[in-house]
């Protein structure tokens, strides 16, 4: 059935590989984004497509557009982006997403929020599971993105119990592919982008911390089941159970590039979290999916798209 979207941070990294999703699936898009981290290059091929509208604005403000569903992914999700303007990221994670539950409310419209792993702090529980309440630092550099999304997730419960607004919640573990943006200081491009200039690949600490790394077409896959599941109010775990080291993930990535970078240490960052895994149990149960995209084969496609950007 065709179904009128709005995605929110519809440019961004993960929100542009969602329209090419909705629209390859026969669905009217409206995209918006403000820009900040998003690009107008990431959906640029799909501005000729009459299903496809690209929106300048910022979900900070309040607006009722006719749709069926919103995928809400509004927000910078890297330290790099969300620490340069802290109370912009708080208020984005809690008024945008009051926001988009209000134009929700008005034109009777599911709402799925994109969530973080960030919500679990640095863990004391491994693997993570949705039941797990977290270990947080509310007053830390990372609390406007960790504290923004749990409250995020309270302010969307609550008025989904109240309203009976249809709510999806995605708890998003760590996702790469191509489109990233190459300066957001996330794990996997920053690695890619030392990697193919040929400078020292930065680690912190002894790069023992871990990780999971979900491919973005698996990530995409799990939000479109989710948002067609018949789980409500409750938060999914969606990632790839596989953990690797930050240090084997530097060691990978060198590898596929070609590169012989030489590894740098520095001091790990305040609150930068040990360990994470999601366990992804509810997924797999409630909406039959699991990643399909083996670590190796993602980062090739990966690195690619990051060495014609370092080329250009």
């Amino acid at each position: 059935m065709k179904r009128r979207v709005l995605i929110t941070g519809g440019a961004g990294f993960l929100g542009s590989h969602l329209c090419d999703r909705m629209i390859a699936g026969g669905h009217e898009v409206i995209c918006m984004d403000n820009f900040f981290t998003g690009t107008r290059e990431n959906v640029s091929h799909l501005l000729q497509n009459p299903s496809f509208e690209l929106v300048r604005g910022d979900v900070n403000e309040p607006r009722i557009i006719e749709v069926d569903e919103v995928y809400h992914l509004a927000c910078p999700a890297s330290p790099v982006h969300y620490q340069r303007n802290p109370v912009r990221t708080i208020r984005t994670c809690v008024m945008g997403t009051l926001n988009m539950l209000e134009l929700c409310r008005e034109v009777h419209a599911k709402l799925l929020i994109a969530s973080t792993s960030e919500v679990y702090g640095d863990p004391r529980v491994h693997p993570q599971t949705e039941g797990y309440w977290g270990h947080v630092n509310p007053i830390g550099p990372r609390a406007c993105y960790d504290e923004g999304k749990r409250c995020a997730e309270a302010v969307a419960v609550s008025f989904s119990r109240q309203y009976r607004v249809p709510l999806r919640i995605a708890r998003i573990f760590n996702t790469y592919g191509q489109r990233m943006h190459p300066d957001d200081g996330r794990v996997v491009s920053n690695f890619a982008v030392q990697a193919l200039n040929g400078r020292p690949i930065t680690i912190y600490g002894k790069g023992e911390q871990t990780r999971s790394f979900c491919y973005a077409s698996d990530l995409i896959d799990g939000l479109v089941r989710l948002m067609n599941s018949s789980i409500d109010a409750q938060p999914v775990n969606l990632g790839n159970p596989e953990e690797y080291t930050i240090l084997e993930l530097a060691r990978k990535i060198v590898e596929l590039s070609g590169s012989d970078a030489e590894f740098k240490h520095e001091p790990l960052p305040q609150d930068d979290p040990v360990r994470r895994r999601p366990d992804i149990s509810r997924a797999k149960e409630g909406l039959g999916w699991e990643p399909t995209v083996p670590l190796a084969e993602g980062l090739k496609p990966t690195i690619e798209y990051f060495r014609k950007i370092v080329s250009e």
